[in-house]
């Protein structure tokens, strides 16, 4: 079997989630708050696909395994699957289409300012995700936009934080694997130099 069928695989893979949340939402097994347990789980579910793609480029190199890098792409889509049903969340379901409500959530609640900025960050990797955004940008212009992907897992490490106030173990043990991917980065970089 080759790597386009393991592709394949990972897309179902990454999508189960997704029909899991679709099938309790149809069977009312989302507990007393709905909402509030879709917008966490679909907010858990982009950190956890934005951690698993930042960590293809270290896995490959450590197993040497280059296939490894045909996931990134898949993989780092997932996450922004997620988190566009993470927003809508809050677009349709929270505030019910009040734009003008959701602009000041954004302007007066710093968890919202950071998940939105967030948000914004990951649309220009996931519009210029394909081999022909690739080729028009050029290679040295696309990467500039897709090192942004650390940025963007410090900010959904910072919502979460700031989301869940008290109990901070979970934010803090997504802030160390998102520590070490960067670390690796940073050594990979300055062993580059």
């Amino acid at each position: 079997m080759g790597v386009r069928f393991w592709q394949g695989v990972a897309i179902v893979d990454g999508l189960i989630p997704a029909a899991m949340l679709g099938y309790w939402a149809l069977t009312d097994q989302m507990g007393a708050n709905p909402v509030d347990f879709f917008t966490r789980a679909s907010g858990e579910l982009t950190m956890i696909f934005l951690l698993l793609s930042l960590a293809v480029t270290p896995l490959r190199r450590l197993t040497g395994y280059a296939p490894f890098a045909k996931f990134r792409r898949i993989v780092g889509l997932l996450a922004f699957f997620y988190a566009c049903l993470h927003f809508l969340a809050w677009l349709c379901l929270d505030k019910f289409f009040a734009l003008g409500e959701m602009a000041q959530d954004v302007v007066a609640r710093p968890f919202i300012t950071v998940g939105f900025a967030a948000f914004a960050l990951m649309v220009p990797m996931a519009v210029t995700s394909t081999q022909g955004w690739i080729r028009r940008l050029g290679g040295k212009r696309w990467s500039r936009i897709h090192r942004r992907v650390y940025a963007v897992g410090i900010l959904a490490v910072l919502h979460f934080a700031l989301l869940v106030k008290a109990d901070l173990r979970l934010p803090i043990l997504y802030g160390a694997v998102l520590g070490v991917l960067l670390l690796a980065r940073l050594t990979r970089m300055a062993a580059r130099q």
